[in-house]
């Protein structure tokens, strides 16, 4: 089992990246349960993880510096899965996000990008880039220590390579 420290930066899965800022003990039928609170950076919103759920939720620490550099490459190359059917490809992508990996993230980023580039995207479809977009951002930025500005012009120079603009947030 994976723990962390208060202070440590972690990704919430579908969520981004939080700082744990509290472990603590709360008794739930005289069984004592300890707890993460992590405070996430997108939203500020607080959130308590049980210790014994945050594996299955799969809480995880920042993505390393060569994580980033393969989620670059890969915004820069040129595939991108191409599934026809929405109703698919929201279950598939809704899937990739849950896992909270940062290139299934990519991945449903880059896809998302790709359909826009040719028509609207789905009200559903556009929620999902721009939470895809957020992550993104967030990871990086903390996985390489730099600004969120900075962290788009890395992705905005990689997707370019690609024939695809950065999207602007919905």
């Amino acid at each position: 089992m994976m723990t962390f420290a208060v202070g440590e930066k972690v990704v919430y899965p579908n969520q981004g990246v939080g700082t744990i800022e509290n472990i603590s003990t709360r008794y739930f039928e005289q069984r004592p349960e300890k707890f993460y609170l992590l405070r996430l950076f997108c939203s500020s919103m607080t959130v308590m993880v049980p210790f014994s759920n945050a594996e299955t939720i799969g809480l995880r620490k920042i993505s390393k510096n060569t994580d980033v550099t393969r989620v670059l490459a890969y915004l820069a190359g040129s595939g991108v899965e191409n599934l026809q059917d929405w109703k698919i490809r929201f279950k598939i992508n809704s899937e990739k996000m849950l896992t909270g990996s940062l290139l299934q993230i990519a991945e449903v980023f880059k896809q998302l990008v790709r359909i826009q580039a040719e028509k609207p995207l789905s009200f559903r479809e556009k929620k999902m880039l721009d939470r895809s977009r957020t992550m993104l951002i967030s990871e990086v930025s903390q996985a390489r220590n730099i600004s969120e500005p900075e962290a788009i012009g890395l992705m905005q120079k990689s997707l370019s390579k690609s024939g695809f603009l950065f999207p602007d947030p919905a």
